[in-house]
C-alpha cells in the first residue's frame, strides 16, 4: 500500500469532513444508501461586520462546487487511504466492502441540483442549493459544497458592498497577500461576482479570462532612490517601458511636494509623445483630501480624465466616508466632486479578501426530506433557537414583486403547492404572524431556483459575466432601505400557509 500524497488528497473527493465518511458507512450497513434524499443549503444571517450589516447577500461558488463535482471520486488511491484508519483497538474505521463500494458507486453521477443561479441577491432561510438523490452520496458532498459556496458567498456580498458604496467608481481585488492560503483563488471569483472591474491575482484572473490589474509598488520607487535616480528617475524608467499604461504610485516621498509633481513632469513628457497617461495612485494619509488635490492638480495641467486609484485598508465605510468628504471639501479647490468621484478607483485588499468583520458565512446543509416508497417524509431538525428550527420537506421558493415591480418577499412554499396571488405570508419562526398581499399589490412571482447542469458548461469567463448581469438586475428591484451600509430595512422570507402548518405539526411532533 502506497504512501499518501498529501497534495493530492487536499483537494480530491477526500475534502470532506470525517463524519460524512462514518455516516456514509452507516447507510451503507443498515442498507439506507440508496433511498432518495434531499438536502438544502442556505444560510441562517446576512454578515454582521460589528458596527455595519448586510441587508442582503450575492449568492456564488456554485460553478466552483460543479467541477469540483465534476472531478472528484473514489479510486483505488483514496480508498487505500482510508483503509489505512484504525479504530482503537486496532482494526479498522472502515470496512472492505463500503470501500469497495466507494470505488465502484461512489461517483456523483446520480446527484442532481437545483440551484439559484450565481449574482442573484438572496436572503437567509431561503435555499441557495439544492441536491437530491441516493442518501449516501448526497451526504458526502456537504463538506465541499459548503466550503466553495460558503467563502464565495462571503467574497461576493462583501464586494457587492464596496461597489454600491464607490457610487459609479470602480472597484479593484488586491487581497491576495492577506488572504489565507489558497483561498485567495476563491477571493477573486467572489470579488468579480460581487461587481469587481478586475484583480491582481495574475494566475486566477487569466483562469476567469479577465486581465489582471496592477503597477508598480513603493518598492521601485526606493530602488531608484537608493541608485542616485530619484523619484524622477523611477517614474521615468516606468512610462518608458509602459507608456500607454502609465499608472505612478505618488506617496514615497510627499505625495503633493514630490509625486504629484515629478508625475505630472512625467505625463507631460509622454503627451508630447502622443501617449495619454492613465493616472496615479494614492496609498497613505488622508485619501480623501489628497485626492481632491491630486485633481486639482492634473487638472491644471491638462489631465483631468486621467484615473485616482485609491488604496490602502478600504472597505464600504471607509469608501462611503471618503466620498462624504470629498463632497464637502472639492468646492473649496474648484474640483468637481460628481467628475471626481466617477474617475476613482478602489484597490481594495485586505478587508475583502478577509471579509473584515465576519470572515465566514453561516451556511448550512440540512436534510429536508427521505423519499419512502416514492413518497416524499419531511424530515426538520428543531432548536431551542427559533431561528435555527430549520423549514422541513421538499419545497420551492419563490421571489414575491409587488406593484413598482420591486422585490417585496422571498416566499417558502411546499414542492407541490400552488402559489398565487392573493398571498398569505407566515412569519417563519414567530406563530401567528400573518402578512396578507391582495392579487394588486402583486405584479410577479418568480422561481427562484432552476435546475443545475453539469455538463456543456458556459466558459469560465462567460459564466462570471452572466452572474455579474444578474447582480445588477436584481439590485435594481430592491428597496434601497436593504441595501443600506448601516442598519438595512429588514427583507421579508416567508412560508405559505401549508408549509407553516407543516413546520408547527412537526416541531409539536418532535417535542412530543
Amino acid at each position: 500500500m502506497h504512501e499518501p500524497d498529501p497534495t493530492r488528497l487536499a483537494g480530491d473527493v477526500l475534502l470532506t469532513d470525517q463524519y460524512q465518511l462514518t455516516m456514509a458507512q452507516l447507510y451503507y450497513r443498515q442498507g439506507l444508501h440508496q433511498h432518495k434524499a434531499r438536502f438544502e443549503h442556505f444560510f441562517r444571517s446576512y454578515p454582521d461586520y460589528g458596527n455595519h450589516q448586510a441587508g442582503y447577500a450575492i449568492t456564488a461558488g456554485l460553478r466552483t462546487f460543479v467541477d469540483w463535482l465534476n472531478n472528484a471520486h473514489f479510486d483505488k488511491y483514496e480508498t487505500d487511504v482510508l483503509a489505512r484508519h484504525p479504530t482503537i483497538s486496532g482494526g479498522h474505521i472502515f470496512g472492505t466492502d463500503f470501500l469497495g463500494w466507494l470505488r465502484e458507486e461512489g461517483d456523483f453521477s446520480e446527484l442532481s441540483i437545483n440551484a439559484i443561479p450565481e449574482g442573484r441577491v438572496v436572503h437567509p432561510g431561503v435555499p441557495l442549493t439544492v441536491v437530491e438523490g441516493p442518501l449516501i452520496l448526497a451526504q458526502l458532498v456537504e463538506t465541499a459544497l459548503l466550503n466553495h459556496l460558503n467563502f464565495e458567498t462571503l467574497i461576493a456580498t462583501k464586494a457587492s458592498r464596496v461597489l454600491d458604496a464607490a457610487r459609479g467608481g470602480t472597484v479593484l481585488e488586491f487581497g491576495a497577500r492577506r488572504a489565507q492560503g489558497s483561498g485567495a483563488y476563491s477571493v477573486v471569483r467572489g470579488a468579480l461576482i460581487g461587481g469587481a472591474s478586475g484583480s491582481s491575482l495574475v494566475g486566477r484572473s487569466h483562469e476567469l479570462g479577465f486581465l489582471p490589474r496592477g503597477t508598480h509598488a513603493h518598492s521601485m520607487v526606493q530602488a531608484f532612490m537608493a541608485l542616485g535616480m530619484g523619484e524622477l528617475g523611477a517614474f521615468r524608467a516606468y512610462a518608458e517601458v509602459y507608456p500607454e499604461e502609465t499608472l505612478l504610485l505618488v506617496d514615497t516621498i510627499d505625495t503633493l511636494e514630490s509625486g504629484l509633481p515629478n508625475a505630472i513632469t512625467v505625463f507631460e513628457e509622454l503627451r508630447k509623445k502622443g501617449y495619454q497617461p492613465l493616472g496615479v495612485r494614492l496609498d497613505s494619509g488622508d485619501l480623501a483630501h489628497l485626492a481632491v488635490r491630486s485633481a486639482e492638480m492634473l487638472d491644471k495641467a491638462g489631465f483631468a480624465d486621467t484615473s485616482i486609484v485609491l488604496s490602502s485598508e478600504l472597505d464600504e465605510i471607509t469608501i462611503w466616508q471618503i466620498l462624504e468628504q470629498i463632497a464637502e471639501e472639492a468646492p473649496r479647490y474648484g474640483v468637481d466632486a460628481d467628475h471626481l468621484i466617477k474617475r476613482l478607483v478602489y484597490g481594495v485588499g485586505s478587508r475583502l479578501a478577509t471579509s473584515q468583520g465576519d470572515p465566514y458565512l453561516d451556511g448550512v446543509y440540512k436534510l429536508a426530506a427521505v423519499a419512502d416508497d416514492g413518497v416524499w417524509q419531511p424530515a426538520i431538525k428543531v432548536s431551542d433557537t427559533p431561528a435555527k428550527t430549520m423549514n422541513p420537506g421538499a419545497k420551492r421558493s419563490w421571489r414575491v414583486y409587488d406593484q413598482r415591480g420591486v422585490a417585496t418577499a422571498d416566499l417558502l412554499a411546499l414542492e407541490d403547492e400552488l402559489v398565487q396571488p392573493p398571498l398569505e405570508l407566515h412569519h417563519p419562526n414567530q406563530l401567528g404572524v400573518v402578512r396578507y398581499l391582495s392579487a394588486d399589490k402583486v405584479s410577479g412571482l418568480e422561481e427562484l431556483a432552476q435546475p443545475v447542469s453539469t455538463t456543456d458548461l458556459p466558459s469560465p469567463h462567460d459564466e462570471v459575466v452572466m452572474a455579474q448581469a444578474r447582480r445588477v438586475a436584481d439590485l435594481e428591484r430592491l428597496d434601497p432601505g436593504v441595501r443600506r451600509l448601516v442598519n438595512p430595512h429588514v427583507y421579508h422570507v416567508s412560508l405559505s400557509g401549508p408549509l407553516a402548518k407543516l413546520k408547527q405539526e412537526m416541531i409539536n411532533q418532535a417535542s412530543r
